[in-house]
């Protein structure tokens, strides 16, 4: 009689136990069917406004604008000490200073999109460099020159394109106010080509 009661009793808490477990599970479904969906969709709206708002475009300008920045900065210090034209050597210095603010603005756009730029110049551009850095005297500063009018030129086109094309508004803004001063360089890129023929 103890042992049938005992066990009449250990069915009757399990059955609680079951019951109360399957009500809790109902209750806590309905709950997460309820709250689940608007979780998610905020989730999924904070991850459009961090990472789905670049496309393909974006992140080609960044890497390439990131790249092309630390090149114009690296020949320029290498033209600012070898040229042997005051023009030249006053040119390079002033593509230090641009690019070089330039390159920290576009990090600081990196950082508040997420966005890992690249931090060395490709293997074409590193080629490039140490060409130019074979030369010396007035084939330095004729190479340095139309160098910085064909680097312009390429640049210029990729700014404008992500100008009218990008769908970051951040980094089309960038590119809008980068846009002059690329403009400028090319300009005094051209007179300084014309002036070490």
């Amino acid at each position: 009689m103890k042992n049938s009661v005992l066990a009449l009793f250990c069915v009757a808490a399990l059955t609680a136990c079951k019951k109360n477990e399957s009500t809790v599970t109902d209750t806590s479904t309905d709950s997460v069917d309820m709250v689940y969906p608007m979780d998610s969709a905020m989730t999924d709206t904070t991850m459009v406004s961090g990472t789905t708002q670049m496309n393909e475009q974006d992140r080609t300008f960044a890497n390439d604008a990131a790249k092309g920045g630390m090149m114009e900065v690296m020949v320029g210090n290498l033209a600012a000490g070898k040229a042997t034209n005051a023009k030249v050597k006053s040119l390079a210095e002033m593509m230090v200073r641009d690019h070089s603010k330039a390159n920290d603005e576009l990090k600081s756009w990196a950082t508040g999109a997420a966005f890992t730029l690249p931090s060395a110049v490709d293997d074409n551009q590193k080629k490039e460099h140490d060409d130019l850095q074979a030369r010396s005297g007035a084939e330095f500063d004729r190479a340095y020159a139309d160098m910085m009018v064909r680097h312009h030129t390429e640049t210029i086109e990729k700014f404008k394109q992500q100008a009218s094309g990008g769908s970051d508004s951040s980094l089309k803004a960038f590119a809008e106010k980068t846009l002059p001063t690329l403009e400028h360089h090319l300009m005094e890129a051209q007179a300084t080509r014309d002036a070490v023929k």
